[in-house]
């Protein structure tokens, strides 16, 4: 075998469709797209369209309010905390944040931080530092003997940049 003689696969490489290239290519005049109206030209998305017939995004009812300002939590339960802390994923000696208990699969990320909740049981002793806690799960961790650190949430930056514009003038 020399170089010149290596070649594809058959059928592993399809030639492209030339449209519009005259009525003998069997693809000409309309490039394959009939004739006239919406779906002939470029651009068009029809998606949820369903003939006229009304369409089943508002044939099913609405129900309930979606507050666009809600808090995005990650929850995280003691017993799972514990769990992670037995199969040594989590080093109970330090100081378990967001991030190292994200990187330990326990939790996912979100916009506001992390919830921890008191479903299941916690024996060992940690330092916890999360944005929210039950008050059921931070006597569970407490009474294990140790400590949950309540962040304070970050300002917001629009909130926060006439401020300093201002603090700037009068020094």
């Amino acid at each position: 075998m020399k170089l010149n003689d290596i070649r594809d696969n058959n059928g592993a490489h399809k030639d492209r469709k030339r449209v519009g290239r005259g009525i003998g290519s069997g693809k000409g005049k309309t490039g394959g797209r009939g004739h006239k109206g919406q779906k002939s030209r470029s651009g068009v998305s029809l998606i949820g369209f369903e003939g006229g017939q009304m369409p089943l995004y508002r044939r099913l009812p609405k129900r309930g309010f979606n507050n666009l300002f809600r808090k995005d939590f990650a929850e995280l339960n003691l017993g799972r905390l514990q769990q992670a802390i037995d199969a040594e994923k989590v080093d109970a000696k330090k100081p378990l944040t967001q991030e190292v208990l994200v990187a330990a699969g326990l939790a996912r990320k979100s916009r506001d931080g992390l919830r921890l909740l008191a479903k299941g049981e916690l024996t060992a002793k940690v330092t916890i530092q999360v944005a929210g806690a039950s008050k059921a799960a931070v006597a569970a961790v407490e009474k294990a003997g140790g400590t949950v650190e309540i962040l304070a949430p970050a300002p917001a930056e629009a909130e926060t940049a006439p401020e300093t514009a201002t603090e700037s003038k009068e020094e």
